[in-house]
């Protein structure tokens, strides 16, 4: 019976949450308009790009090289290679998202779990995750990532996963940590290991659905940090291989000072993609954070 009473109060708490984001986006007509664009981008890049040839990055024409836009029915232009701009933009973005995506689910997984437990039960088993987080914190994340992955050489999109989520989670593990510091000491918390509650029983049934708006939140600023993130590994050269392109990739072309100046088309449109995207999230992530801090402040 206490289980069930539990489950309710996550799922009531989960439903008037939802509710509380749907009456915010609907207020911050720019929060509503990131919220479309994002869902339409995402389904866009992934189902798009099953339309479009295996060869469509590989395959050179010579005879339709450097088109501006809207040029030859090509309507992004086309690159040096006679490459379409526009479907090499959507390979971009779907391996570029395929990058971001997991790694957000793997760092916000690992930071909500380890946070909560470092904090629920603090002691040594606090003390050891904290003086790993700073030893971690005491080198720049890229260029950790920059090393570990010029001594790999050869990865692909999984090995650059696995490979930005093992340095990334730091800061949403310190963020959660703080979080349930503040929530263990509430009386919901007290009274429930006195009635006999397991730990993990309190901390997934009852403090996490306390975090859940702000997990939501901190997840669609994640995501707006690891896109740029991942863009700036390309950018440098770090990136997924030559042979599949990610948008950082394509604005590495702005490298070259003649292509910046003479054929801006090839870098341009990855470029404000990569704007767009990671703005709609941080106004999505902050109308999430005010619903949060309302709910807060009225707890």
């Amino acid at each position: 019976m206490e289980n069930i009473q539990k489950k309710q109060a996550a799922s009531s708490h989960s439903h008037s949450f939802m509710k509380a984001a749907v009456r915010e986006f609907k207020r911050d007509k720019v929060a509503m308009v990131s919220f479309f664009f994002i869902i339409i981008v995402i389904l866009g890049v992934f189902i798009g790009s099953l339309f479009i040839p295996k060869d469509a990055f590989t395959n050179v024409d010579i005879m339709d090289t450097n088109l501006a836009p809207l040029q030859h029915g090509h309507l992004l232009g086309t690159d040096d290679g006679g490459r379409d701009e526009f479907l090499l933009l959507v390979i971009a973005a779907r391996n570029s998202l395929s990058i971001s995506i997991p790694v957000t689910v793997v760092i916000m997984a690992v930071g909500i779990f380890l946070g909560l437990m470092s904090a629920y039960y603090g002691g040594f088993f606090d003390w050891i995750w904290m003086r790993i987080t700073d030893y971690l914190s005491i080198i720049p994340t890229l260029m950790i990532l920059l090393t570990i992955l010029t001594i790999i050489n050869n990865y692909n999109i999984w090995t650059l996963v696995w490979v930005i989520s093992l340095f990334s989670w730091i800061s949403s593990m310190r963020f959660f940590r703080a979080l349930t510091f503040a929530e263990r000491e509430n009386d919901y918390v007290k009274a429930s290991k006195l009635s006999g509650s397991s730990s993990l029983s309190i901390m997934w049934t009852q403090i996490f659905p306390n975090l859940s708006s702000q997990f939501y939140a901190q997840t669609a600023l994640a995501f707006a940090a690891n896109i740029g993130l991942e863009t700036g590994i390309s950018y440098l050269g770090y990136g997924l291989p030559y042979t599949t392109p990610s948008l950082g990739t394509l604005v590495n072309k702005a490298t070259d000072p003649e292509v910046m100046t003479q054929s801006p088309w090839m870098w341009l449109p990855a470029s404000l993609l990569i704007l767009a995207l990671s703005v709609s999230l941080i106004f999505i992530g902050q109308a999430l954070r005010r619903v949060a801090d309302q709910r807060q402040s009225l707890a």
